[in-house]
């Protein structure tokens, strides 16, 4: 009986290891970062194949370390640009899901900043409201009632000369207004007192005396209109006023000229003399002049269909730019409507 041996398996010898190894590299793929980095490790890690091929090579004998070793270093880099190629290509995949992923958050956009006059104009209005006081607004192209007859300004007053005044030059009756004073002329023809109300806004004056000029400024005027209105009333709220704005609550009223209140007054803040700029600001007095105030004259009143003998009222009026140069230490007044980017940036915490 004629028997069939099989022969005995042979153990596969290192050559045979890393032939098969190098196949299974380049038949590999994946786009998962995790699958990669696990590729990654089997052979080229600390404790991967590649390290224990090495330690083993060294036992080989000379004939079995040349073909070894040129087997070794192909497996290498083929270990070492397949996991190169497959992160490159992964990385672009991912790119590629995350630019057309609508849940994904949007590019930081940078956000612009406050105007400081808008800044300041804002923290007034604050003010005021703290005390009842409310908003009105008008047009900004006004009537000569509006703007100066019902104010108590004669014709031939100096405010109504055209070197002040923008006029409308086909219907000269309409005008660019000079004052929000028109507005509270609108409030008081419009709502019976008590009244207290603040008109913030834009205004225009035909100036060119000198480079630091404008043709518009802004200004908030406030009125109070009650019965048995006095003066007093009116310098306990500027000292309010002072106080919550410049945290000055020292004033002085120096006696002037409105034609709309009676009497009339300049208002003044002690402002100090703590360092140079107080001392160029106030021109060595301490003192600045920040807004004109007054009783409301009683023709004024009457225009409006308020009885001068049963109400009596205090109005005031400053100009925004101004407290802004002075709040914010701008040196420049045509800083505020050049608009320039760095500039208003640095107002960005005054949100």
């Amino acid at each position: 009986i004629i028997r069939r041996v099989k022969p005995p398996v042979r153990a596969p010898n290192e050559e045979d290891k890393i032939k098969k190894d190098i196949q299974e590299i380049q038949d590999f793929k994946s786009d998962s970062i995790a699958e990669i980095e696990e590729f990654r490790i089997k052979f080229l890690g600390k404790k991967g194949l590649l390290n224990s091929y090495f330690v083993e090579f060294k036992s080989l004998d000379s004939t079995e370390k040349k073909n070894a070793g040129r087997l070794l270093n192909e497996l290498k880099n083929l270990a070492q640009d397949k996991v190169e190629a497959l992160k490159a290509s992964s990385s672009k995949s991912s790119e590629n899901i995350k630019i057309n992923d609508i849940s994904r958050p949007g590019d930081p956009i940078n956000i612009g900043s406050r105007h400081p006059i808008s800044v300041v104009k804002n923290r007034i209005i604050d003010i005021f409201s703290n005390i009842g006081f409310t908003i009105s607004e008008g047009p900004e192209i006004e009537d000569d009632w509006h703007n100066f007859s019902a104010l108590n300004l004669p014709e031939h007053h100096p405010a109504r000369d055209m070197q002040d005044t923008f006029f409308i030059e086909k219907n000269p009756d309409f005008l660019l207004r000079t004052h929000t004073s028109s507005v509270q002329v609108r409030y008081m023809e419009n709502n019976k007192p008590p009244i207290r109300t603040i008109s913030p806004g834009r205004v225009y004056r035909n100036e060119a005396i000198s480079a630091r000029s404008h043709c518009f400024f802004h200004q908030i005027e406030g009125l109070c209109i009650d019965k048995d209105v006095s003066f007093a009333d009116l310098k306990q709220t500027l000292e309010y006023f002072t106080t919550q704005l410049f945290g000055k609550s020292k004033i002085r009223l120096r006696p002037s000229y409105f034609p709309f209140t009676e009497p009339s007054a300049e208002v003044d803040v002690y402002w100090g003399l703590n360092n140079e700029t107080d001392y160029k600001m106030t021109k060595g007095t301490g003192w600045l002049e920040i807004m004109g105030c007054g009783m409301v004259d009683p023709n004024v009143l009457e225009n409006c269909k308020i009885d001068p003998n049963e109400y009596s009222g205090f109005a005031f009026g400053l100009g925004i730019d101004r407290i802004a140069l002075l709040l914010h230490q701008i040196d420049d007044i045509r800083l505020l409507s050049e608009n320039d980017v760095r500039f208003l940036d640095q107002f960005k915490s005054s949100f």
